[in-house]
């Protein structure tokens, strides 16, 4: 009895009370999401490290500050941590929101031959910042390696339209199909997620 009084209490307590804090930290980033980056801010102050700052530029690049974003992570791989993975992803997603293609080239050229890059957000970023940089064929073997079926229905879009604007109509119409074909089978999350995707694939089917 007393082992089950301890089971009940810590399902009905301690689990309950991680759930309920959780849902408040998620409320509360939505409702004054400066407040994460404060927080971090302050840590950081109290304990210098690389974790630390990791953190706090994860929050100013979850909040859209890329600017702020990109300090930290520069700052932060500046020593000895200049090939830690997470941080170059990170910073080739910040550059690239910033339009600096440049920048996003040369991170993403020292990380491309690792093998979570392939298929990867920052793969498709830095496909885009060689189109921007008039590098089109390079740029199509990149973003081609986002159309994987299922997922990736934004940049999948995008890669369509960038083979419509390379008069390449029926490789994007074929595309086009594909994504509005899975749309139907979406579950009713992703359809209200996907929405305005789906129905822009709609839109330029009916004039492809």
């Amino acid at each position: 009895m007393p082992i089950l009084g301890c089971v009940i209490y810590l399902i009905t307590q301690v689990y309950n009370k991680r759930d309920v804090n959780k849902i408040q930290e998620e409320l509360t980033t939505i409702i004054n999401p400066t407040k994460k980056v404060r927080d971090l801010e302050r840590i950081l102050e109290f304990s210098e490290t690389f974790q630390n700052r990791i953190n706090l530029a994860d929050a100013y690049l979850g909040i859209k500050d890329y600017n702020n974003a990109i300090k930290h992570y520069e700052e932060a791989i500046a020593k000895d941590f200049h090939n830690d993975k997470h941080a170059l992803f990170q910073l080739i997603e910040c550059y690239y929101h910033i339009e600096d293609y440049d920048k996003v080239v040369f991170y993403a050229e020292t990380i491309k031959s690792e093998t979570d890059f392939k298929g990867s957000q920052a793969q498709f970023f830095y496909g885009m910042s060689l189109a921007k940089l008039g590098q089109i064929d390079l740029a199509e073997t990149h973003l081609r390696a986002i159309d994987q079926r299922y997922s990736n229905y934004e940049e999948r879009l995008i890669l369509a339209q960038f083979l419509l604007d390379q008069n390449k109509t029926s490789e994007a119409k074929e595309l086009l199909d594909e994504i509005y074909t899975e749309s139907q089978n979406m579950t009713p999350p992703n359809k209200r997620k996907y929405r305005s995707t789906i129905r822009q694939v709609e839109q330029l089917l009916s004039t492809t």
